[in-house]
């Protein structure tokens, strides 16, 4: 189903002419930004205007209403590009054109020098090259899944076709039919380090025809030739197309174009005037450095609030004959979630992704239920994490499952940048930690807290059984922002209450930031989490029998600990953390901290991972590490009994 945009055959004289002249005073713009600054990349900003100023002038997107649910989306892939794309939009009023110059890479300005999704008319914050085209194929599916007729577009360089994302995004675009979507890429043939055949050969046409695509040439600084293909590809809806766009870096000024020197280095003060004389443009430099001096920012950042309705239903209780494992339990959760809300108009539409490991991270109970809106990746994460991200901020509930090892070490870039653009992705990791057992250490992720942790939107839950994981994935399913929730392989048993009861189960709900008091005592607490909170009620037990009396807490909230539950630990006077994970950046380095600054009288003593795991049965693995119960309790005995 089309949109609008792109309505008329051809583009008249008037209109040519017109975009002529706003080329010209863009470039003008461009030097005066770049030179006010004294950096920023006047060079590719001047090869990627003209497709700029067609694209934000045709495309059906306006000034006046930037927030249009059925606008079609613009990806600037090549987020460098930055002074070109603010020129534009402050020359057609998107923006306030002085104070994007002026403001162009100041502090407390939102025109940073490289884009940023909160300026009106910016769809997603760039500058990690590669990553574009999968943030456009996010977009893109969106309207496909929700039934709508925008369009996307997106504009890329031609040295970032090098990355493996981009073939991978694709591929992606080609398997699911997303002929909504349009590439651009500025064909300028320079890098930073001089010709693209020098610094990476590459076939940018054959590889887009190998994948599938209809490839289209056009001179990059012809207005009408940029219309017409555009045009083209927009009414295309057999095929997915790409335009190689033909241009000249520094395009305008003679001693500018085709030098690579002038793709990251803003001009010299006689280079600044020659170049303006050549563009006819004013000289007026002095007015925007005094407005850069008393800079006052007017610019509102754009809205990224969503609203969402959908039904999560009653948790599934897991008894203590149930020994499964947090996987499973998220799974059939994530099944549940999908037999009640598929086909529902009202219904927020949720999708799942997955990388080739739907058996073993469970996404086949949500297969199973709503094939239309599984998507199978394939091996490629890179792709996937950034694709999930940008379908999450267009009104679609997005999980994207996977191993911790490629679903957090391996694409932490994408998810760092998806954290900055303020997605509302619930990314969950199976497989974490030595648990993992005999897949070895390149399988197991034991660093996943250290490395989010990083990341100051994303929160990291690690349920402690399946009843807890049950109600994790309900409670974060209509929930914004972005989750990470993690979990073991092993099968574990269901925590129990003292009087033999499930704890995560009748009147428990879960409350994010809230500690879970699994077992009361008074001469030291046991703070642990995820799959050893079933070793830390073993290890209470041990103790009891010697006497010795131990609070167990359940610390699932990883990122935001429950403060009034670590005063009351602290108290005892011993505090002993025990986990799963890499023992320098775990929950033991975030309690140790926090007393530290509260100033509580509390002893720590923290027992984690501190090296790679080996190939072996998880027992084995504790064992080695002395993280089973055994050693555990011979640790906290020892030091209880005054003897550490």
């Amino acid at each position: 189903m089309k949109g609008k945009g792109f309505v008329k055959p051809t583009l008249s004289k008037e209109e040519i002419e017109n975009l002529k002249e706003l080329g010209r005073l863009c470039r003008g713009d461009i030097l005066k930004m770049t030179t006010l600054a004294n950096s920023g990349h006047p060079g590719g900003s001047m090869s990627s205007v003209d497709i700029y100023l067609v694209l934000y002038s045709y495309a059906n997107i306006t000034p006046q209403n930037p927030e249009d649910p059925l606008r079609d989306r613009i990806i600037v892939s090549h987020g460098h590009t930055s002074p070109a794309l603010y020129s534009v939009l402050g020359r057609l009023g998107f923006v306030n054109l002085e104070e994007a110059i002026s403001g162009f890479r100041r502090i407390g300005s939102l025109f940073e020098g490289h884009i940023v999704r909160s300026i009106p008319g910016i769809e997603w914050s760039t500058g990690n090259l590669g990553q574009g085209l999968s943030a456009g194929c996010g977009m893109a599916l969106a309207a496909k899944i929700k039934g709508e007729g925008w369009h996307t577009f997106v504009a890329m360089s031609d040295g970032e076709q090098a990355k493996g994302q981009v073939s991978e995004a694709r591929r992606f675009a080609r398997k699911f039919g997303l002929t909504n979507l349009t590439v651009i890429i500025d064909y300028n043939r320079l890098q930073i380090n001089g010709w693209l055949d020098e610094v990476m050969p590459q076939n940018i046409k054959g590889c887009y025809e190998a994948d599938g695509w209809k490839v289209l040439e056009v001179d990059g600084h012809d207005y009408g030739a940029i219309y017409e293909a555009l045009k083209e590809a927009r009414e295309d809806e057999e095929n997915l197309v790409a335009i190689l766009a033909h241009t000249v870096m520094g395009k305008g000024v003679s001693f500018m174009e085709n030098e690579w020197d002038y793709h990251g280095r803003a001009l010299k003060p006689d280079e600044y005037k020659r170049a303006l004389e050549e563009l006819g443009i004013e000289d007026d430099l002095e007015k925007y450095r005094t407005l850069r001096e008393n800079f006052t920012p007017t610019t509102k950042p754009r809205s990224t609030q969503l609203t969402y309705s959908l039904e999560v239903g009653e948790p599934r209780i897991y008894t203590k004959e149930d020994k499964t494992d947090n996987r499973t339990a998220f799974g059939k959760a994530l099944g549940d979630l999908a037999s009640l809300n598929k086909g529902k108009k009202d219904r927020t539409p949720i999708a799942v992704f997955d990388c080739d490991l739907a058996p073993s991270v469970r996404a086949g109970y949500f297969k199973e239920v709503w094939p239309e809106n599984f998507f199978e990746s394939g091996v490629q994460e890179h792709n996937t994490a950034t694709i999930a991200g940008a379908l999450s901020t267009q009104g679609v509930i997005v999980f994207f499952a996977d191993f911790g090892v490629f679903g957090v070490d391996e694409t932490y870039n994408q998810h760092r940048l998806n954290d900055m653009n303020f997605t509302n992705l619930k990314l969950v990791c199976t497989h974490c930690g030595v648990d993992v057992g005999k897949d070895g250490k390149t399988h197991q992720c034991t660093d996943y807290l250290g490395v989010f942790k990083n990341l100051y939107g994303f929160k990291v839950i690690a349920p402690a059984d399946p009843n807890q994981t049950d109600r994790v994935i309900r409670y974060v399913t209509p929930q914004k922002g972005n989750w990470l929730i993690v979990m073991g392989r092993s099968k574990i048993p269901v925590i129990l209450r003292e009087d033999g009861e499930p704890y995560f189960a009748k009147d428990y709900k879960f409350i994010y930031g809230k500690a879970d008091l699994i077992r009361e005592g008074e001469d030291g607490a046991l703070l642990t989490y995820g799959s050893l909170v079933h070793k830390a009620v073993k290890i209470w037990e041990e103790l009891k029998k010697k006497g010795i009396s131990l609070q167990v807490w359940n610390f699932a909230c990883l990122t935001d600990l429950d403060l009034e539950a670590l005063r009351k630990a602290s108290s005892t006077g011993y505090l002993f953390t025990y986990e799963d994970h890499h023992i320098g950046t775990g929950l033991g380095s975030s309690v140790g901290m926090i007393i530290a600054e509260k100033g509580w009288e509390a002893r720590l003593f923290r027992s984690g991972l501190t090296y790679y795991g080996g190939s072996a049965d998880p027992e084995d693995l504790y064992r080695q590490m002395r993280l089973d119960v055994e050693s555990m309790v011979e640790k906290i005995e020892k030091v209880l009994r005054g003897k550490d």
